[in-house]
């Protein structure tokens, strides 16, 4: 088995418990599941859920555990084998998101993501078909994102598409779909509003890794677009968005309630807007950390959302 050194092991209070309670390599496993994003992926994932039975029936009727399965299957299995298999192929020895200073990749840890994410698969089919078909579809998009020969998340633009469909408005359709409850125009405008946020998104993710993706020869969308231009067209997606959740408000009559959403967008503008302005001669560290606080500004949003148009 391959060992993490005392560098990667001593990172941390966290690390050096972890290492000290799971033998061998076996914390390195869990720690290539990316863990630490595992509040924000269930949060944006839980918010589906939250939309079809509102605030007011969160813990009561029938729709509660299957949605709380769901979550586990899409955070833990699903997202979490995703990215172990990404590491898998990807190799980075510097930062990562969710992921600081990676420990070397264990021996079993490709046959470790796709057991992962294999039997997420399997255990969908205790849920409405609705949320099968959406982890099927994500497990593809994952294997030909990360996986030789096609390698998606190299190809400027094809990588975009499926990061903001699958992150983006699959994501919290998952926990809407173990529902059972059907889809209607105004909630389904406010989870395809999410497609063109977290397109927004996915670029700046990418800004900080520039250098690395470039040596790699990854042909990423912002080393394609460059970095004034990913911020460019992340302003253009947030505004998109926003559009779109603009309509549901229309068609779902929330009323009033409609304004709360100027707040999540200033964030957003109050984020990209000095980024766009500032960028150049930013170190890599600048740029991950205005993307942590894009991070935050998608929080902002999701739950203003919640309190729009869950009442």
């Amino acid at each position: 088995m391959v060992e993490a050194s005392a560098a990667y092991r001593g990172r941390s209070a966290w690390r050096r418990w972890g290492y000290r309670l799971l033998p061998g390599d076996a914390f390195s496993y869990l720690l290539h599941l990316r863990p630490a994003e595992w509040p924000i992926m269930a949060g944006h994932t839980a918010l589906g859920y939250l939309l079809a039975v509102g605030l007011r029936g969160i813990g009561s009727g029938e729709r509660l555990l299957p949605a709380l399965w769901a979550l586990v299957l899409w955070v833990v299995c699903l997202n979490g084998g995703t990215l172990a298999i990404n590491s898998v192929f990807d190799k980075d020895e510097g930062d990562i998101g969710y992921l600081m200073a990676p420990p070397p990749i264990p021996k079993g840890l490709l046959a470790f993501s796709a057991a992962l994410l294999v039997g997420g698969q399997l255990l969908a089919f205790t849920l409405p078909p609705a949320f099968r078909l959406a982890y099927a579809i994500c497990f593809a998009m994952s294997l030909a994102y990360s996986v030789p020969p096609f390698r998606f998340k190299a190809v400027a633009g094809v990588d975009w598409l499926i990061n903001m469909w699958g992150f983006g408005t699959f994501t919290p359709f998952a926990t809407w779909a173990a529902t059972g409850r059907p889809l209607d125009l105004g909630h389904a405008l406010i989870l395809l509003g999410f497609c063109p946020l977290f397109a927004g998104l996915y670029p700046l993710t990418q800004l900080y890794q520039m250098e690395e993706d470039r040596r790699r020869g990854d042909r990423t969308l912002a080393l394609i677009l460059g970095m004034r231009a990913s911020l460019a067209v992340a302003i253009a997606c947030v505004l998109a968005a926003f559009a779109l959740f603009v309509w549901a408000v229309a068609l779902l009559r929330v009323g009033r309630w409609g304004g709360a959403l100027a707040v999540p967008l200033a964030a957003w503008l109050g984020v990209l807007a000095p980024w766009y302005m500032r960028q150049v001669g930013w170190t890599a560290t600048e740029h991950q950390r205005a993307m942590y606080r894009a991070l935050t500004a998608w929080a902002v949003t999701d739950l203003t959302v919640l309190a729009v148009f869950a009442r």
